[in-house]
């Protein structure tokens, strides 16, 4: 007997809305167990807002922010933006992050992450024959008080996908 063939949705082919990723994020078990709420999403994904408050369970042993947190934090939202902010017509993948703590993370601690629409241009322009391109996205994540917890950066691989690249017409010859 054959099972059928099952092909798993992705957020992309389900049409997932920004606002509703917001108030699922809110409730996903890493972000709940973590304590990591996403606060706002523009309707375009061009802007996100997380925030985090180390508690009793999310706090390391010197009371602060764990620093896998503050990844987390940062991790699908810039993916998202380019899903958004792109279209179908492109894949988009988080490759790659580095992270620089500056001071601990005490307090109620905020991401804001911004795209740009000068950022799309480039993209789309390095991508438009078919080529990858990798795009350093750069954050802080600040304290209650404006100051620099860390500052994360996020790597983004952007392609646009084979059936969108426009090919340049070969005319046939004629025959004289």
């Amino acid at each position: 007997m054959r099972l059928p063939k099952f092909k798993i949705p992705t957020y992309a082919s389900m049409r997932i809305g920004p606002k509703f990723l917001q108030r699922f994020m809110r409730i996903w078990p890493p972000y709940l167990g973590a304590g990591i709420k996403p606060e706002y999403i523009a309707d375009d994904g061009s802007r996100s807002i997380v925030t985090h408050k180390p508690n009793v369970f999310t706090r390391n042993l010197v009371g602060t922010a764990f620093g896998g947190t503050m990844l987390s934090m940062t991790d699908p939202f810039f993916m998202f933006a380019g899903v958004y902010g792109l279209g179908k017509e492109y894949l988009v993948w988080d490759v790659g992050v580095e992270a620089k703590f500056v001071k601990p993370g005490r307090g109620k601690i905020t991401a804001d992450m911004q795209v740009a629409d000068e950022t799309w241009e480039l993209i789309k322009a390095r991508t438009a024959n078919g080529d990858k391109y990798l795009h350093w996205f750069d954050v802080e994540i600040t304290d209650e008080q404006a100051e620099v917890v860390a500052i994360i950066r996020r790597q983004v691989y952007f392609r646009r996908k084979p059936q969108f690249i426009e090919r340049p017409r070969v005319e046939a010859a004629t025959p004289r």
